[in-house]
């Protein structure tokens, strides 16, 4: 009668893992299992990420860098040329090669491979351990920023996860507007701060395209020429907290929160330039395709984009607001992206799988169905071939199922997939696995002549061994499927380490529990046969 009981128990809560809760177990604070892409339907995205484009940004930088501190440290140089990645420099005569390199050394160490080709020309390029860092660096930074972007689109558990050495996965269970989940994932928007440039003519640049080597050129909303200077104040990753708004004349705004540096920075820069301009640059990266040599290539493109240019009216420090922004939901759009972070590297989606409401569910009916028989099948042979001990191993079986769905259930981040379901069937056989080996120990100590208690104690004593040996590894192979797969590899990883980890638990204490209550303490059991 208590095995009919924990089975009608284990068949009603059955949709509790899936996506209902009953009311006796709300009742106790219960909370449905998280459900995976694959159950409960929503967006798959695979995202490839264009490293190439982090070292050439990286290398823009450097070379911004390098110019700068030659000239901090006042070493002449009769040309500078950024090409192909490469710095090329032609020293002047009087100054020594190892005098460039030790301040290279000194600034960037270990970063540079330096030739020098010729007896003044230097040839300054990204080392190959450098560049395996900066991508292993984007890869970690992007898949972070992806990550809080999508805990800002309010997504119940979404799986952001590397997959490879140059793509991420983004899994959106419950999504259904694929559009705005592809405009948040998928953008590279951040912010730069920079001085205009009010002593050169816009203009009078953009006519003649002589630009001073410490300024560029860009336009505003207008279409208007404006030249910034080169130098950047502050940029998205100072930025510790954004939100929209508006200003006191009903205009859209970004609220700005610097980190401690920036803040330090931006004062300093402020208090030095009060009166005088300061631009905010929208920069965003997109991937375009294009067809070259007739092959259709992906190639990144940047915008950027002055989306604000205000007189520095006093010192401003760790708080502020910038304007300027065409309407409330770019404002909104840019304050996610900020508070997110900046991403390392563009992305672009190179598949994309939609999993409808309806699949999900139909997942759902044929896992259930196929635990309650694998369920039935196992209860059946176990009583039959076992008798007694059989409903022992049944009942700790039944047991085991519901540790695993409550431990699913209280597990924070834990969900389950199809793959999950699997390893719950899956543990369902092997669970009883233990209970067989201790039987049929207990059933030779019985043919070799010993009593029916003494064969119970030498039985579980003797399988001891051998079920610890076949559990702990099966739950390393687990521990292994967990580290290294993907979303529903992690999800049957789970599923199986619990089922292991519980079955040990029931197939030996709980069994051994029945059996001391029905032969040991039991005196009219004493003397019989086991009915095993």
């Amino acid at each position: 009668m208590v095995i009919f009981v924990m089975l009608f128990s284990v068949t009603y809560s059955l949709p509790t893992f899936f996506n209902e809760v009953p009311n006796w177990l709300i009742s106790i604070n219960a909370k449905k299992m998280n459900l995976g892409l694959d159950l409960k339907g929503g967006v798959h995205f695979l995202m490839q990420v264009d490293l190439d484009e982090v070292i050439d940004n990286k290398s823009r930088k450097f070379s911004n860098d390098i110019r700068s501190q030659l000239r901090k440290n006042k070493i002449r140089y009769s040309s500078f040329k950024f090409e192909n990645n490469k710095i090329f420099i032609d020293l002047s005569n009087n100054v020594n090669f190892e005098e460039v390199e030790d301040m290279l050394n000194k600034n960037y160490q270990n970063t540079f491979d330096i030739k020098r080709l010729e007896d003044n020309k230097l040839q300054i390029s990204i080392s190959e351990n450098a560049i395996n860092e900066l991508r292993i660096a984007a890869i970690k930074q992007n898949t972070t920023t992806l990550r809080n972007r999508v805990n800002e689109l309010g997504v119940a558990e979404p799986i952001v996860q590397q997959s490879g050495k140059t793509r991420i996965v983004v899994e959106l269970p419950g999504v259904k507007d694929t559009t705005r989940a592809k405009e948040i994932i998928g953008a590279t928007a951040t912010l730069e701060f920079k001085m205009v440039d009010e002593e050169s003519d816009a203009y009078a640049a953009e006519e003649s395209e002589q630009i001073m080597f410490n300024s560029k050129l860009y336009y505003d909303d207008a279409g208007q020429p404006v030249l910034l200077k080169r130098n950047v104040i502050l940029t998205g990753e100072n930025i510790v907290d954004a939100s929209s708004g508006f200003d006191q004349n009903s205009r859209p705004s970004v609220n700005i929160t610097l980190d401690g540096p920036g803040s330090k920075r931006f004062a300093s820069t402020t208090e030095d330039n009060i009166g005088k301009l300061m631009a905010v640059l929208f920069i965003e990266s997109k991937s375009e395709s294009r067809v070259v040599n007739g092959e259709t290539k992906r190639v990144t493109k940047k915008y950027e984009k002055i989306i604000s240019i205000a007189t520095i009216q006093e010192r401003l420090s760790k708080s502020f607001q910038i304007t300027g922004l065409d309407s409330p939901k770019q404002a909104r759009d840019l304050a996610l992206y900020l508070r997110a972070g900046s991403m390392a590297a563009p992305m672009y989606i190179i598949e994309e799988r939609t999993v409808g409401p309806s699949l999900g569910a139909d997942n759902i009916e044929k896992g259930k169905i196929s635990v309650i028989i694998g369920l039935i099948l196992v209860l059946i042979f176990m009583t039959y071939y076992y008798r007694v001990f059989g409903l022992f191993a049944n009942t700790a079986l039944i047991l085991n199922i519901l540790i695993i769905v409550s431990v699913m259930s209280l597990i924070p981040g834990a969900v389950l997939t199809l793959p999950g379901i699997a390893g719950i069937v899956l543990t369902v056989g092997m669970a009883v696995d233990a209970n067989v080996l201790i039987f049929e120990r207990v059933k030779e100590e019985i043919r070799n002549g010993s009593t029916p208690l003494a064969s119970i104690e030498l039985g579980y004593k003797k399988a001891f061994s051998t079920i610890a040996d076949a559990n702990i590894t099966t739950l390393i192979a687990s521990i292994i499927l967990f580290i290294f797969g993907t979303g529903p590899i992690k999800g049957f990883a789970v599923t199986l380490s619990i089922g292991v980890i519980s079955s040990m638990f029931t197939a030996i204490i709980v069994t051994r529990v029945l059996a001391n209550i029905s032969y040991e303490n039991n005196s009219r059991f004493k003397t019989k046969e086991l009915s095993i």
